[in-house]
């Protein structure tokens, strides 16, 4: 399937510097940038068939973490924000198990998508997971299933949604709320949010939208799904450098193997 089959790219314009320039912009701005209408309406009835198809093989698991995705700090009290625990649970379908003939693996691979990628985030290139599992992943959130409150350990997210519930399930987040590369955790801005002191920002999207999303410093989460209609959502995730692998801890916790099945 050729690019312009799968973005609308007359709304979208990809190859154009200018284009990925503003979309820098406005993500160094805001911490995030939505396009909406990015998939043709024939690329996302073929993703939504494709991940409903999909369901049954997801690998689901229920997680609890701290909002800092670390281990818990036994020399600082259990209600400190390192060490209070949320809770994460999510169906999951791996790079390996994303069909060759996918519209996503298609929009993954193409070259003006991944320049555009490095336009709109600044690095000087990307690349796929060196593992087989993580790069193009496709998530599912059944009734009552959430993602917690986290940052990101990586400086930026691609997701795109394929389905919407019909309740629930809202993308929350607090923009810059710490400074991981200075050090600076802020467990007291962190507490204040967990405790229901501060009202986070709700991103509204619809199927077919694309987010880049800078989650390193953002805390965020998604609000558990209060219907009986899945959220499918794919994320596509890429590395400033070659070689790199999701740990064999995390290819464990997150999709229950290390390998291809």
């Amino acid at each position: 399937m050729s690019l312009e089959g799968i973005v609308q790219t007359d709304r979208h314009p990809l190859t154009d510097p200018a284009f990925g320039a503003a979309c820098r912009a406005r993500l160094d701005r805001d911490g995030v940038v939505v396009l909406e209408g990015f998939l043709t309406p024939g690329a996302l009835e073929a993703l939504d068939t494709e991940a409903e198809a999909g369901r049954a093989q997801a690998y689901f698991c229920t997680q609890s973490h701290s909002v800092y995705l670390t281990p818990p700090d036994p020399a600082l009290p259990a209600d400190h924000p390192v060490n209070r625990q949320v809770v994460s649970s999510k169906g999951c379908i791996c790079d390996d198990e994303v069909a060759a003939t996918s519209p996503l693996r298609a929009l993954y691979d193409a070259p003006e998508f991944r320049t555009f990628v490095c336009r709109a985030t600044g690095e000087a290139e990307v690349h796929p997971y060196a593992d087989p599992l993580s790069s193009i992943n496709i998530h599912y959130a059944e009734r009552g299933q959430e993602l917690g409150w986290h940052f990101d350990n990586s400086s930026f997210a691609i997701t795109l949604l394929i389905r919407k519930p019909d309740a629930g399930s809202r993308f929350e987040y607090v923009k810059d709320l710490r400074d991981a590369d200075a050090g600076e955790m802020n467990p007291e801005g962190v507490a204040d949010l967990l405790d229901g002191r501060t009202t986070p920002q709700v991103l509204s999207m619809d199927p077919g939208t694309l987010v880049l999303f800078r989650g390193r410093n953002s805390i965020h989460r998604v609000s558990p799904n209060e219907s009986d209609r899945t959220r499918m959502l794919a994320v596509l995730a890429y590395n400033a450098r070659p070689g790199v692998q999701l740990s064999e801890n995390a290819r464990m916790t997150f999709y229950g193997r290390l390998g291809a099945a």
